[in-house]
């Protein structure tokens, strides 16, 4: 594959999974691409029906030669809300949150070379997004136990395994085989506190005030890597991992560091996007990663996703995926001043959908999720906050790619 890389095309299966850009201008040095979708979804979940919108998308590429065959580039992407804001928070991303018309989710710049490589600047898709994107194809519930999504189902940029925040990424390949490395550098400072519905101000003065219960963490630079190798025309298999740490200093002066780690593997045979057979499967192992639903960092777990699909020559593609996010019971880092000790946390799921592709840029799409996931608690207000973002459902919509 050329790696002379444009920007609508540098991470083209990690941008999106069916993205596309119209050339708006081109001369003998430039060129500048629009790309984006609107997604327009009817969904019913929680005893609630709504129109909501289903992370709808515009960006801007931007290409230019230099000398020596390199090529600068640059991405710029906002999520938009042209449907109006939602009371409803619903699970794995599947309406944006953000109450702004536009709101950020991509912005790099960086260098390509057919022989050297890339090297990519600014918040962009992880490399660990590398191992795991093969099951993220489903439009309204994409799946949410990769460990892509942390931070109670955000797009990952606190950690880099999303679209990370303050990352040098470089990405090259040899033969069949392709790979990425990256480091998040950033300087993160927040107080946390085990009670529920606190602010920062009032924590981080319980802090100053000593009292255990009050923590400052710091949480900075992370590192990640991916190894990719296309065994067959069909068969693809990566593995990965990314760490970092957080530092917490308690109220009273004691001292912690949690490694936050997750590494794992995937297969990927086909394309989503092709007539025939498709299927995906990972499996990742992870340790302070992610939190719960209502926001209890887990201190391990492991993950499980999988997609299957089949596109017939009339353009109806029908799929099922399975996902798992299993921490087991006693996963809530201690001290936590309002955890049980034996809290479950379970979460796991069922997606089937199907698709009609009535051309590569517009779909029409019916998908229905069942919940299986167990959050078992003693406290029974807790146990049900924990289960209010996982319920089943059913969308119908519309994507419309640019």
């Amino acid at each position: 594959m050329n790696k002379t890389l444009i920007a609508g095309a540098i991470l083209a299966s990690l941008v999106a999974p069916t993205v596309s850009a119209i050339e708006i201008y081109k001369d003998d040095k430039n060129a500048v691409s629009i790309g984006g979708f609107i997604d327009a979804r009817a969904i019913h979940t929680q005893d609630t029906t709504e129109v909501v919108n289903g992370a709808s998308r515009i960006n801007f590429g931007f290409e230019r030669v230099l000398s020596h065959d390199w090529k600068a580039f640059a991405l710029l992407e906002w999520g938009i809300n042209p449907f109006g804001s939602s009371e409803i928070v619903y699970n794995n991303k599947f309406e944006t949150v953000q109450d702004e018309f536009f709101y950020n989710r991509l912005g790099y710049a960086g260098l390509s070379h057919d022989t050297w490589g890339t090297l990519t600047i600014g918040k962009q898709w992880g490399a660990w997004y590398d191992v795991v994107y093969g099951t993220n194809y489903g439009f309204v519930w994409d799946g949410n136990a990769a460990g892509v999504y942390t931070y109670n189902k955000d797009d990952g940029a606190v950690n880099g395994t999303g679209r990370g925040d303050k990352v040098i990424q470089y990405r090259n390949s040899v033969g069949d085989f392709s790979y990425a490395v990256q480091a998040q550098l950033k300087n993160s400072t927040f107080f946390t506190c085990d009670f529920d519905d606190i602010t920062q101000a009032d924590c981080e003065a319980l802090w100053q005030q000593g009292k255990r219960e009050a923590q400052q963490v710091e949480y900075n630079y992370t590192y990640g890597g991916a190894f990719t190798w296309k065994a067959t025309d069909k068969l693809a298999l990566s593995v990965g991992v990314n760490r970092g740490e957080f530092d917490v200093t308690y109220g009273n002066g004691e001292q912690i560091t949690a490694v936050d780690l997750i590494y794992g593997v995937g297969a990927t045979w086909g394309d989503f996007d092709a007539d025939g057979f498709y299927a995906s499967v990972n499996y990742n192992y992870n340790e302070n990663h992610d939190t719960d639903n209502i926001g209890r960092l887990i201190k391990e777990a492991y993950g499980i996703e999988s997609l299957f699909s089949y596109k017939f020559e009339n353009g109806f593609r029908a799929f099922v995926s399975y996902n798992l996010l299993d921490a087991g019971s006693d996963y809530v880092i201690q001290p936590n001043f309002n955890a049980d000790p034996n809290d479950v946390f379970k979460r796991q799921f069922v997606v089937a959908g199907l698709h009609y592709v009535w051309d590569k840029d517009t779909v029409l799409y019916v998908e229905g999720r069942k919940d299986f996931s167990d959050f078992s608690s003693a406290d029974v207000e807790q146990e049900a906050r924990m289960a209010l973002s996982e319920d089943d459902g059913i969308a119908i919509g519309i994507r419309y790619t640019l």
